[in-house]
Protein backbone atom coordinates (compact mmCIF):
# COMPACT_ATOMS: atom_id res chain seq x y z
CA UNK A 1 0.00 0.00 0.00
CA UNK A 2 1.38 3.37 -1.03
CA UNK A 3 2.17 6.36 1.91
CA UNK A 4 -0.50 8.18 0.28
CA UNK A 5 -3.06 6.07 1.04
CA UNK A 6 -2.47 5.69 4.22
CA UNK A 7 -2.52 8.97 4.83
CA UNK A 8 -5.42 9.46 3.07
CA UNK A 9 -7.25 6.87 5.80
CA UNK A 10 -5.50 8.62 9.04
CA UNK A 11 -6.85 12.03 7.46
CA UNK A 12 -10.56 10.27 7.26
CA UNK A 13 -10.06 8.74 10.92
CA UNK A 14 -9.28 12.18 12.19
CA UNK A 15 -12.87 13.37 11.12
CA UNK A 16 -14.50 11.14 14.40
CA UNK A 17 -11.90 12.51 17.11
CA UNK A 18 -13.54 13.24 19.65
CA UNK A 19 -11.97 16.17 21.09
CA UNK A 20 -14.13 18.15 23.83
CA UNK A 21 -10.80 19.37 25.95
CA UNK A 22 -7.96 19.41 23.84
CA UNK A 23 -9.89 20.33 20.78
CA UNK A 24 -6.43 18.54 18.58
CA UNK A 25 -7.78 16.10 16.29
CA UNK A 26 -5.91 13.09 16.00
CA UNK A 27 -5.87 10.28 13.12
CA UNK A 28 -4.05 6.95 12.79
CA UNK A 29 -4.33 4.18 9.97
CA UNK A 30 -2.75 1.43 10.69
CA UNK A 31 -1.55 -1.15 8.17
CA UNK A 32 -0.73 -4.78 8.77
CA UNK A 33 1.15 -6.95 6.96
CA UNK A 34 -2.00 -8.92 5.43
CA UNK A 35 -2.79 -5.51 3.91
CA UNK A 36 -5.79 -4.84 6.30
CA UNK A 37 -5.67 -1.29 7.84
CA UNK A 38 -7.03 -0.31 10.96
CA UNK A 39 -8.22 3.07 11.78
CA UNK A 40 -8.17 5.15 15.41
CA UNK A 41 -8.79 8.93 16.82
CA UNK A 42 -8.22 10.41 20.18
CA UNK A 43 -11.30 9.82 22.55
CA UNK A 44 -10.88 12.26 25.34
CA UNK A 45 -12.90 11.84 28.74
CA UNK A 46 -13.32 14.95 31.62
CA UNK A 47 -11.23 12.89 33.96
CA UNK A 48 -8.23 12.58 31.04
CA UNK A 49 -6.72 9.07 32.32
CA UNK A 50 -9.21 6.75 30.24
CA UNK A 51 -8.27 9.42 27.30
CA UNK A 52 -6.77 7.49 24.50
CA UNK A 53 -4.58 8.31 21.63
CA UNK A 54 -5.32 7.69 17.96
CA UNK A 55 -2.50 5.39 17.59
CA UNK A 56 -3.68 2.49 20.50
CA UNK A 57 -6.87 3.39 19.15
CA UNK A 58 -5.82 1.59 15.93
CA UNK A 59 -3.40 -0.96 17.58
CA UNK A 60 -6.35 -2.02 19.83
CA UNK A 61 -9.12 -2.78 17.51
CA UNK A 62 -6.74 -4.72 15.36
CA UNK A 63 -5.45 -6.71 17.80
CA UNK A 64 -9.04 -7.46 19.20
CA UNK A 65 -9.93 -8.73 16.19
CA UNK A 66 -6.40 -11.09 15.90
CA UNK A 67 -3.79 -9.16 14.02
CA UNK A 68 -0.40 -8.96 15.56
CA UNK A 69 2.20 -8.49 12.48
CA UNK A 70 2.01 -4.62 11.18
CA UNK A 71 3.75 -3.02 8.54
CA UNK A 72 3.31 1.10 8.94
CA UNK A 73 1.27 3.68 10.78
CA UNK A 74 0.25 6.85 9.54
CA UNK A 75 -0.66 9.56 12.27
CA UNK A 76 -1.97 13.03 11.69
CA UNK A 77 -2.85 15.36 13.72
CA UNK A 78 -3.94 19.31 14.61
CA UNK A 79 -6.74 22.02 16.28
CA UNK A 80 -9.64 20.36 15.68
CA UNK A 81 -11.08 23.17 13.19
CA UNK A 82 -7.56 23.23 11.38
CA UNK A 83 -5.61 21.12 8.87
CA UNK A 84 -2.81 19.39 9.69
CA UNK A 85 0.54 21.55 8.82
CA UNK A 86 3.27 20.18 11.42
CA UNK A 87 4.08 16.59 12.05
CA UNK A 88 2.65 14.86 15.08
CA UNK A 89 4.59 12.72 16.57
CA UNK A 90 3.46 9.41 19.10
CA UNK A 91 2.87 10.45 22.96
CA UNK A 92 5.59 7.66 24.83
CA UNK A 93 2.56 5.49 25.54
CA UNK A 94 1.76 4.74 22.13
CA UNK A 95 5.69 4.36 21.22
CA UNK A 96 5.85 1.51 23.91
CA UNK A 97 2.67 -0.16 22.18
CA UNK A 98 4.62 0.20 18.89
CA UNK A 99 7.21 -1.51 20.21
CA UNK A 100 5.11 -4.86 21.87
CA UNK A 101 3.80 -5.78 18.47
CA UNK A 102 6.44 -4.17 15.80
CA UNK A 103 9.53 -4.86 14.54
CA UNK A 104 12.27 -2.19 14.61
CA UNK A 105 11.78 -1.54 11.18
CA UNK A 106 8.57 -0.81 11.73
CA UNK A 107 7.78 2.37 9.57
CA UNK A 108 5.97 5.43 11.01
CA UNK A 109 4.71 7.97 8.80
CA UNK A 110 3.63 11.83 9.99
CA UNK A 111 1.80 13.68 7.89
CA UNK A 112 1.86 17.35 8.35
CA UNK A 113 1.44 18.46 5.07
CA UNK A 114 2.06 17.82 1.56
CA UNK A 115 5.82 18.20 1.68
CA UNK A 116 6.31 17.87 4.98
CA UNK A 117 5.74 14.01 5.22
CA UNK A 118 8.38 12.23 7.85
CA UNK A 119 8.91 8.57 7.64
CA UNK A 120 11.10 7.10 10.80
CA UNK A 121 11.13 3.65 11.45
CA UNK A 122 10.15 2.52 15.02
CA UNK A 123 13.96 1.88 16.22
CA UNK A 124 14.79 5.16 15.54
CA UNK A 125 11.80 6.93 17.54
CA UNK A 126 12.23 4.28 20.08
CA UNK A 127 15.67 3.80 20.58
CA UNK A 128 15.81 2.65 24.41
CA UNK A 129 12.80 0.52 24.49
CA UNK A 130 11.69 -1.55 27.34
CA UNK A 131 11.05 -5.34 26.09
CA UNK A 132 10.34 -7.80 29.17
CA UNK A 133 10.89 -10.58 26.13
CA UNK A 134 14.75 -9.49 25.59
Amino acid sequence: MRDSTLIKKCLEARKSAYVPYSHFAVGAALLCADGKVYTGCNIENASFSPTVCAERTAFFKAVSEGHKDFEAIAICGAPDSEEPTVICPPCGVCRQVMQEFCRPDFRVILYGSEGRTKVYTLSEIMPLRFDLMD
